[in-house]
């Protein structure tokens, strides 16, 4: 099996003032939680944000596997929709001692590069300093927000998340598996 290097760079912020929020995009966008944890949903939403960036991690979780994380205390999974559609979502995960991971973040290709991206982890970050309430026992105020993006994520994923505020701490290279991802099907939009 063939290789590819990947680079790894981890973001954090340390204080709800870092956050720099991007202006909200045109037209008729909203951000929704998605209430009911749903394995097919979430599927859905990482199959189709990670199909052609290579998000292969995933694939091969059962339904129950799926069930399981989403049922976990302090997982969210937030959606942006433009005019009703699916357009991407981010995943936030509240760990122990105050630290919030934005999990899995991204758009569907038909809808980057319109502005959504940097409004819709605005949004999440915000969330991930309020959520107190959603983290395992015994609850407490968040003091870190972080996570990481990697070379075979979106061209404009890093600048999104430097401008939003998040400082880099730590980068790493490695060699992975060079899986192939089931991919945009032929003739499906493309950025």
């Amino acid at each position: 099996m063939s290789s590819l290097t990947v680079t790894t760079w981890s973001l954090e912020q340390t204080s709800p003032t870092d956050l720099v929020p991007a202006a909200a995009p045109d037209g008729d966008v909203r951000i929704v939680r998605a209430e009911v944890p749903s394995p097919e949903f979430s599927r859905f939403l990482y199959a189709s944000v990670g199909q052609d960036i290579r998000w292969t991690d995933r694939l091969g979780w059962s339904h129950a596997r799926w069930q399981e994380y989403l049922d976990r205390p302090g997982v969210e999974t937030w959606v942006a929709y433009d005019q009703g559609t699916p357009a991407g979502y981010v995943e936030l995960e509240a760990l122990d001692e105050g630290v919030v991971e934005i999990a899995y973040f991204g758009l569907l290709p038909a809808f980057r590069g319109r502005r959504i991206g940097g409004h819709l982890l605005s949004y999440a970050t915000a969330r991930a300093w309020d959520l107190a309430e959603r983290r395992p026992e015994p609850a407490q105020p968040t003091k870190r927000v972080w996570l990481h993006t990697c070379s075979k994520d979106g061209e404009h994923a890093m600048a999104n998340y430097l401008r939003r505020g998040f400082q880099l701490f730590d980068t790493k290279v490695e060699q992975e598996p060079d899986v192939a991802t089931p991919g945009p099907w032929p003739g499906a939009h493309s950025a």
